[in-house]
């Protein structure tokens, strides 16, 4: 009795499904679709307007917001820390340290060599941001020296992400307009959350359980 086992039945399906993706390929269009890319761009609103917009975004992905000017951006992270109780935390290497001169805890720099795991060590992470849609409250990290890998920003439960108002656009278009190319963007709406079976929600499971975004409205 001959039997098949398990390799050459995944072997055998793998080749199935291959071979009807190619039959697919053979039968498409050769020539190229347009896409319509009739999107809404443009989009302005006065500086007030489009904190007011994108505060209440994040309010309502219980996230919290803290206004500040340039000069008091210091003060606003310490402040921040030391309400969550944080004594250590991870920064990218990019990251203006004068951001952090009240600070009283330590602030570690990470780096690729670090392990992921060891990340859940700290008690947050403190990171800058690329761009931010306030009609979705969205914020973008792409990954530059100031916002570090995904991982810094993933792993500990605490993320406070600084905020530049004058990179804040009002819709998707015009935020994906800024973003470079090719570069390793994270999109980041609220704290991490999720729903279980009877749509209870369940907070910090993907990501930091606590979101706390400084917006700095004079930069």
């Amino acid at each position: 009795m001959n039997e098949t086992t398990p390799q050459a039945r995944t072997g055998t399906a793998r080749e199935t499904v291959l071979s009807r993706v190619r039959d697919a390929l053979a039968l498409a269009p050769k020539d190229p679709v347009a896409v319509p890319r009739a999107y809404r761009t443009g989009r302005t609103l006065p500086d007030a307007e489009r904190l007011a917009l994108l505060t209440d975004r994040l309010l309502d992905y219980k996230a919290y917001v803290h206004p500040c000017t340039a000069a008091r951006t210091a003060a606003t992270v310490a402040e921040v820390l030391r309400a969550r109780g944080a004594r250590l935390v991870g920064v990218p290497a990019g990251l203006d340290r004068a951001w952090l001169a009240d600070f009283d805890g330590e602030a570690r720099t990470d780096c690729p060599d670090v392990p992921a795991p060891e990340l859940g060590e700290l008690d947050g992470v403190v990171t800058a941001s690329a761009v931010t849609c306030a009609e979705t409250g969205t914020i973008f990290l792409d990954g530059s020296a100031d916002q570090g890998r995904r991982a810094l920003s993933l792993v500990p439960d605490l993320h406070v992400c600084v905020v530049d108002l004058s990179t804040v656009t009002v819709g998707v278009p015009e935020a994906i307009a800024r973003l470079v190319p090719g570069r390793p963007t994270t999109l980041i709406s609220g704290p991490s959350a999720t729903s279980d079976i009877e749509l209870e929600r369940v907070e910090g499971v993907h990501g930091p359980r606590t979101l706390d975004v400084v917006i700095r409205t004079d930069v």
